[in-house]
């Protein structure tokens, strides 16, 4: 099955950079298939290589790093890389802030909404196993409201020194800031700033995972993940030429690395509370990959490989809603793939969770590539 670099151009809205539906087609390939097709080799090989990307392939509990706990802050920093395009698109025709405030906090409240569904129990209709924040989609609510009110009301200069308050500021509260009964500076899973307030405010409806995730001050944390993918956005509209621009992203990648190794020393990189050690590792890696991406798609112009991760990344809520929550609960679209290969198990053996996994990837992946085709794009 192939495509024309044309036809891919005229699928996509004009206004889109395809490096960027490419690298959220990449992120989403993950969630909706990929790490279960790559944990499956272990299962063939047996191998150190192997057992090292199932590791890849998990969270850490609670301190650390690995390229699974990558998967949510790119899903942000995507986020925040298309908000300069959309919005200057919406300025340029004549939208008013106050229309754009309007389609703000809508948007925020569906993603908000959508998140409950997903993982918060909504359409359970049942109080005790509510869970008011619990999802990737709210977190990117919160990041995306933060941001687009720096952008609206801030030049860029503002826009990064606020940025950089935001992570010193959260610094400030979980570090100086005692939790009662515990002082200050405690950032156990059970015992910190951020979990109490949470605890505080939601109550029963806190966060069900263990440990869990915190969410009210995290929020802080979560625009600032937003607003380096803005960063990255201006980047890319600005007048700079493209060699320019790859090598601006791979330097900030670089040096936000380099800075987040060094706070780490005194802030631990800690996902479940989004810590400004984590923000900047996360986001340094982020940049790196958006400056690939861009180099090889829209600077060297090799763009038909990119093509499968363009297609999930065109409908990326689309493709999450129906593998989460109730949706996936009660009709899983990759029991497709399982209906249609099941009789193969006899003869395939240990490589019978690969072939599950990419057929059930296979079935989600033709059903957004039909919507694709259609130019049927879901929008918040």
């Amino acid at each position: 099955m192939s495509v024309s670099d044309s036809e891919q151009q005229q699928a996509l809205p004009q206004s889109r950079v395809m490096s960027i539906d490419a690298l959220r087609g990449f992120d989403m390939f993950w969630i909706i298939g990929g790490e279960r097709i790559f944990r499956s080799l272990h299962d063939i090989f047996d191998h150190p290589v192997t057992a090292g990307i199932r590791t890849q392939l998990s969270h850490v509990r609670w301190e650390g790093f690995r390229f699974e706990d990558l998967i949510m802050p790119l899903f942000l920093f995507i986020v925040g890389a298309a908000m300069p395009y959309s919005f200057e698109k919406r300025l340029a025709r004549g939208d008013s802030k106050a229309r754009l405030y309007g389609h703000i906090i809508q948007r925020t409240l569906i993603l908000f909404v959508l998140g409950m569904i997903a993982q918060g129990n909504l359409l359970k209709y049942d109080l005790s196993q509510l869970h008011i924040l619990s999802n990737t989609l709210q977190a990117i609510a919160a990041g995306y409201f933060i941001a687009a009110i720096l952008i609206l009301n801030l030049n860029l200069l503002w826009q990064m020194i606020t940025t950089a308050g935001l992570l010193i500021l959260f610094w400030a509260l979980m570090m100086l800031v005692p939790v009662p009964g515990h002082g200050a500076g405690v950032l156990t899973p059970d015992e910190n700033l951020a979990i109490y307030i949470d605890r505080l405010i939601l109550g029963s409806f806190i966060d069900g995972t263990d440990p869990p995730y915190t969410w009210i001050l995290s929020s802080m944390g979560f625009g600032c993940t937003v607003m380096q993918g803005v960063m990255a956005g201006h980047l890319l509209r600005s007048k700079k030429n493209a060699r320019q621009k790859v090598l601006w992203l791979l330097g900030i990648g670089a040096g936000c690395i380099v800075l987040s190794l060094l706070w780490h020393l005194c802030f631990p990189i800690i996902k479940h509370l989004w810590t400004g050690s984590f923000v900047l590792l996360s986001g340094g890696v982020c940049y790196l990959l958006l400056g690939l991406f861009y180099l090889v798609i829209d600077v060297l112009g090799f763009r038909k490989w990119a093509f499968g991760f363009v297609v999930i990344g065109s409908n990326a809520i689309a493709v999450y809603m129906v593998t989460r929550g109730v949706i996936a609960r009660h009709f899983d679209f990759r029991r497709i793939g399982d209906i249609l290969i099941t009789g193969l198990d006899q003869w395939t053996g240990d490589w019978t969770g690969l072939i599950h996994a990419i057929a059930g990837f296979a079935v989600l992946w033709l059903m957004m590539w039909w919507m694709y085709r259609k130019k049927l794009f879901v929008r918040i």
